[in-house]
């Protein structure tokens, strides 16, 4: 869903784009700082301290911020790669899963409700990467891709209702899954 703003965006973007790519900093170290700070919110999560869905949230944001710039400091210095887009698609799995094990180890949701929606948000990124390897495009079909799902992780989180974030994202990973498969069967 979000994936659909890009076109509205593209102008911010770039300069996101030309202001970090001007750092000399290659898109893949850019994805490891986006990595590293799932990591960290995901561990603030696990510890569960007074403040950790506001902390985690918004460390979390900035890692999703993050995984904008690597994309784009790659179309601003021309540098993007297979390879990168590869390490950008495993490292973003990582992640998410990382975030989701923070909440399963901080208690913050029923354990079933947990592995439920990450295995759905998982099952909504092997969609995209089956259809791909078919040459079906599915990038902006649905409406829980990773971004929808993760902003809804860290913005009701933050809130305070990780609970319910959890359930939101079983809902909406399962509805981009069915608008998927109706997708894919479309493209004979």
């Amino acid at each position: 869903m979000l994936n659909n703003l890009r076109e509205s965006l593209k102008p911010t973007l770039e300069k996101i784009g030309k202001t970090f790519a001007a750092t000399g900093i290659s898109p893949n170290a850019f994805t490891g700082i986006g990595l590293g700070l799932a990591f960290v919110s995901a561990i603030v999560y696990g510890i569960n301290l007074e403040h950790s869905l506001i902390i985690g949230g918004i460390i979390l944001l900035i890692s999703g911020f993050f995984d904008i710039v690597d994309g784009q400091v790659a179309r601003f210095a021309k540098k993007i790669t297979k390879k990168g887009g590869f390490m950008d698609s495993i490292f973003d799995k990582i992640a998410e899963v990382a975030i989701f094990f923070g909440i399963l180890i901080g208690n913050y949701a029923d354990p079933y409700l947990v592995i439920i929606a990450i295995t759905l948000s998982l099952l909504v990124s092997y969609m995209r990467a089956k259809a791909d390897s078919m040459n079906i495009k599915l990038q902006g079909v649905g409406i829980g891709e990773r971004a929808e799902r993760l902003l809804v992780i860290a913005i009701i989180g933050i809130i305070g209702f990780m609970d319910a974030a959890v359930v939101i994202v079983i809902i909406i990973a399962a509805i981009t899954l069915g608008q998927r498969v109706i997708a894919i069967s479309k493209n004979k």
